[in-house]
């Protein structure tokens, strides 16, 4: 083993990751977005909408591009830097990666269809069947992957023998425990995380002086959105807790801060542990992790102290945690205000502070999607193929992974910026005012 080499796989692996999940998690959830979008202009003959769903278009082809830059850039430090994982557990994880790659192509192509079609169709619900596809290409793409991360955290579906995978069955290895609420978790909380980000695009033009109606509209809907996948993202959190308790539970004690095996075991939420572990600061809420972990107050929960101290994960995650419920819970309660302040006729809900508020949620959901991503994959520590395989035994020897860190963080960088600067250059050069002119234009020359 090489310590520096494992020290720098994981580093790089990890920034790859939290750049590529951004652009992963719009993916996903955008083209419902514009689904729906277009769907609502159809429903109430309101060109907005339409226009709402034309413009997502064109700057979700961007995040497309630079996506796929990112995912290549995973599948090949898969290869380069853990041969050793992939040596093991390539044959298993061979076919979801395959089929994710014919999942994204699947979507690209209709996309390209969709894009380039939008005046050809007489009928725009034969236009909008289009992006049916695309939808459903892009949430399955995201199943795929997905059901590779959850192999890692709870594998099956084979048997080991001399350090091989033998008798592989790819069907149970892909449908594992972990598979149904890490795959119903991801799907909502990028539905959820895409319709914050647009909502607060239309907050922000709203602040800077627009108030054009396309962009009340565009808020309203996407807070709408928001609010259902947030609650979606909540209640199959809570799932989630369930199952950690069941299969990985002392991922659930490290970000729980919980080290004495207990009934009616309190939740710990916030706080701050110093060197000798003396947690201060922190909010405990009787029986709550009890409740979380198996539905019952009395239940007993399993504490830390009870695992190997070598596997025991990394107890920062108690952070990661805390941010990402914190964060949710918040746009759960800003979105139920905006949406109900329309529906009741809350003037608030429309003064500056509360527009800031709302652009705020874009960028925070991101940091939640961000925040659970970090504890999904640290929570794992040490395995990399949890119960088989340790992170430091999978990784490569080389001593030049240094080197591509760096490299790597050069092209995150080139393509960070370029993206942000073509998307804000496309926009600014063609504002909704002078795209709604040019559409009742072209549509009365159609007329004549």
């Amino acid at each position: 083993m090489n310590e520096s080499a494992v020290f720098w796989s994981r580093l790089l692996t990890e920034l790859t990751l939290t750049f590529h999940i951004i652009y992963a998690t719009i993916g996903v959830g955008v083209p419902l977005m514009i689904m729906i979008a277009q769907w609502v202009g159809m429903k109430k003959n309101d060109e907005h909408y339409i226009l709402l769903a034309r413009r997502i278009t064109r700057g979700f082809v961007i995040t497309v591009a630079v996506g796929v830059v990112t995912g290549t850039a995973i599948g090949l430090q898969l290869s380069l830097l853990w041969p050793n994982f992939m040596q093991l557990a390539g044959q298993v994880i061979a076919l979801p990666l395959f089929m994710e790659t014919f999942a994204f192509f699947f979507e690209a192509i209709f996309l390209g269809i969709y894009l380039y079609t939008w005046d050809r169709f007489d009928n725009q619900k034969k236009h909008m069947l289009l992006l049916v596809p695309v939808a459903i290409g892009s949430s399955i793409s995201a199943v795929f992957i997905t059901i590779v991360n959850s192999f890692m955290n709870t594998p099956q579906g084979f048997e080991v023998v001399s350090g091989q995978l033998v008798n592989i069955q790819p069907l149970v290895a892909m449908f594992n425990p972990s598979m149904p609420t890490k795959v119903a978790h991801v799907l909502a909380s990028a539905y959820m995380t895409s319709a914050f980000l647009l909502a607060s695009i239309a907050a922000y033009r709203l602040l800077r002086g627009s108030n054009h109606p396309y962009y009340k509209k565009s808020l309203f809907l996407m807070m709408k959105m928001g609010l259902i996948f947030s609650i979606a993202t909540a209640v199959i959190g809570d799932f989630s807790g369930k199952f950690l308790a069941e299969y990985q539970p002392e991922k659930l004690a490290a970000a729980e801060w919980h080290f004495e095996t207990e009934e009616a075991a309190p939740l710990i939420l916030m706080g701050f542990m110093d060197e000798e572990q003396n947690i201060k600061f922190a909010i405990e809420i009787p029986y709550l992790l009890s409740i979380l972990a198996y539905g019952n107050p009395m239940a007993e929960v399993t504490g830390l102290n009870d695992f190997p101290e070598d596997e025991i994960p990394p107890l920062y995650i108690h952070y990661l945690f805390n941010l990402m419920v914190l964060i949710g819970t918040a746009m759960i309660l800003v979105s139920v205000l905006y949406v109900a302040g329309v529906w009741r006729g809350w003037g608030f809900i429309h003064r500056p502070w509360f527009r800031w508020v709302t652009v705020l949620g874009g960028p925070l959901t991101i940091i939640a999607i961000e925040a659970g991503w970090w504890l999904a994959e640290v929570g794992r520590q040490p395995w990399i193929l949890r119960g088989y395989m340790r992170t430091a035994e999978g990784a490569t020897t080389s001593d030049q992974v240094d080197l591509m860190f760096i490299l790597f963080c050069i092209l995150y960088l080139v393509l960070g910026i370029g993206s942000v600067v073509v998307l804000r250059r496309m926009y600014r050069l063609n504002p909704i005012e002078r795209e709604i002119e040019d559409r009742m234009a072209e549509m009365k020359g159609v007329g004549r």
